[in-house]
């Protein structure tokens, strides 16, 4: 018996695709009906999601940056942010950094540089905002984090399913992925699987 289509599968589906392997990466890149942009990178060896970004267009129909959903920053960015200048490149070693970096049976959050014991944190489920609130008890440190996933779905959060630890000055924020994502991942994997691999220089996520 086949497993129902979610309307993320069934998007991603629909969409115009290119695909390479290249450095044990499996790299897609999705042109949506509205000229959205999606790309993912994949472990070849694990089938892990490493990398999730999107570029959007604007209401004048230009491309807009890449927004990355899962994975680490841009190194563009970080390129350009840095021109700001030293200033700017002290701030950005010592402030935290929060980057989502997920496991094939949940989403995963590193928070970097958190110094605080493990039991400074306080975090919590927002049911009506829909995202995780990270606080600490010294009040140095306040974020809240959206699961984009379970928003696609519309699926309601639960604390039950979240764990967290803390190592080496990084905050860890696990939460488990539901049955029915998981069922998403299969789905999609076996279709991209299906999918004709490129050249290099045939992909169009290019960082800009």
């Amino acid at each position: 018996m086949s497993k129902q289509q979610s309307k993320w599968v069934e998007m991603l589906k629909a969409a115009r695709k290119t695909a390479l392997v290249q450095d044990g990466k499996r790299k897609i890149h999705f042109t949506l009906a509205d000229g959205t942009e999606l790309c993912e990178e994949y472990d070849v060896k694990t089938n892990d999601l490493l990398v999730r970004k999107w570029r959007r267009k604007s209401t004048l129909g230009a491309s807009k940056p890449w927004e990355v959903e899962i994975g680490e920053p841009d190194v563009t960015a970080h390129m350009a942010a840095l021109t700001l200048g030293s200033q700017h490149l002290m701030e950005s070693n010592t402030n935290p950094i929060c980057v989502r970096l997920d496991t094939r049976r949940a989403f995963q959050w590193r928070i970097r540089n958190l110094p605080y014991p493990l039991k400074t944190y306080e975090i919590t489920v927002d049911s009506d905002e829909k995202n995780i609130v990270v606080r600490t008890t010294n009040k140095k440190y306040f974020k809240k984090i959206n699961i984009p996933d379970m928003e696609r779905r519309e699926l309601k959060l639960d604390s039950e399913d979240m764990n967290i630890a803390h190592a080496n000055n990084t905050l860890i924020i696990q939460y488990q992925k539901p049955k029915c994502i998981l069922d998403d991942q299969v789905l999609l994997l076996a279709e991209f699987k299906k999918l004709k691999t490129g050249k290099d220089g045939d992909m169009e996520c290019n960082q800009s």
